[in-house]
């Protein structure tokens, strides 16, 4: 198959099962990782940018060539940054200067303006808070009314959900033969967890959210102490699973060492928190989560060091 473009190979993304982490620890049913990292922008924010974007450009609220602004972590801007440049829309990425460096690089090489901004007082490099956020917001608010901008507004447009509720969810159904017993995925902006979990609830599948353990984390991109998610309003969730930082980097070493599969601090969050699943109340099912980006994202940090 030849696709007319980029933004035409995003989704539809391998489902893997973990048999060998499975063996190593002695679980009693299965992992099954989504591998939205193989992405074009190597994350499952692609997902949520081409829907927001495609819908806007439909409905007119996105005009051609008008210029797009978001805030991000970097994933959500490199989904951007590439279904912009290929659709012809200047795009400007505003993100903490806590967040990696590669990120930024890899959105600035796609075509995109990227915009620091510098992190709260007190606030550790490499660990974005919810105060650095709030510095991100007012950044980005400043520059769409300075840039007459569409703001592709990832914590509130619906297309974040419907993404994934049409797209991911649907897949892993699908490809593991509607064997998936529960779902479970770290909390960034919620779009993730709570389309998967709309999907899901039709087909009796227990869905549970992954956070941080405590403010202070390097798991990137989530865990901002935002209890009110547009996302995840009206979603019934089984539980929640809070999982260190610590634990995020080793389950994302193992995941790379035993599997092959090179995935960043959330997806590392991801699998220990399915483990624990395994272990307790989802013992004996199969256990779906998402691959949410690439370990490449994160060579400057401490996570393969």
């Amino acid at each position: 198959m030849t696709y007319p473009s980029i933004i035409d190979a995003i989704g539809n993304t391998p489902l893997v099962e973990l048999g060998r982490v499975s063996d190593i620890l002695g679980l009693e049913g299965r992992l099954l990782a989504k591998l939205d990292y193989l992405n074009p922008g190597f994350s499952k924010k692609d997902r949520a940018a081409k829907a927001t974007i495609e819908a806007a450009r439909a409905s007119g609220a996105l005009a051609e060539g008008q210029v797009v602004v978001e805030l991000t972590s970097g994933n959500m801007g490199t989904g951007l940054a590439i279904v912009c440049g290929v659709l012809g829309h200047p795009f400007v990425a505003v993100m903490s200067k806590g967040n990696s460096e590669e990120r930024a690089r890899m959105m600035r090489s796609l075509g995109a303006k990227v915009v620091l901004v510098p992190q709260a007082a007190g606030s550790k490099p490499g660990e974005v808070s919810g105060a650095d956020l709030a510095l991100v917001e007012a950044e980005a608010q400043r520059i769409t009314a300075e840039r007459g901008a569409f703001r592709a507004d990832q914590f509130e447009r619906p297309e974040n959900t419907a993404a994934h509720e049409h797209g991911t969810a649907p897949e892993i159904w699908e490809q593991s033969g509607g064997a998936v017993t529960a779902f479970c995925d770290f909390v960034g902006s919620g779009g993730t967890l709570g389309g998967c979990a709309r999907y899901f609830a039709t087909k009796g599948v227990r869905c549970y959210a992954v956070e941080p353990d405590m403010a202070e984390h390097p798991i990137q991109g989530g865990g901002y102490d935002m209890p009110d998610l547009t996302h995840l309003k009206g979603v019934s969730l089984a539980g929640r699973e809070t999982v260190s930082g610590k634990d995020a980097a080793d389950h994302a070493r193992m995941l790379a060492r035993a599997e092959g599969i090179f995935g960043g601090y959330s997806a590392g969050a991801n699998l220990a928190a399915a483990i624990r699943l395994l272990q307790g109340p989802e013992k004996g099912g199969a256990v779906a989560f998402v691959v949410c980006d690439s370990g490449l994202k994160y060579l400057s940090t401490d996570l393969w060091s």
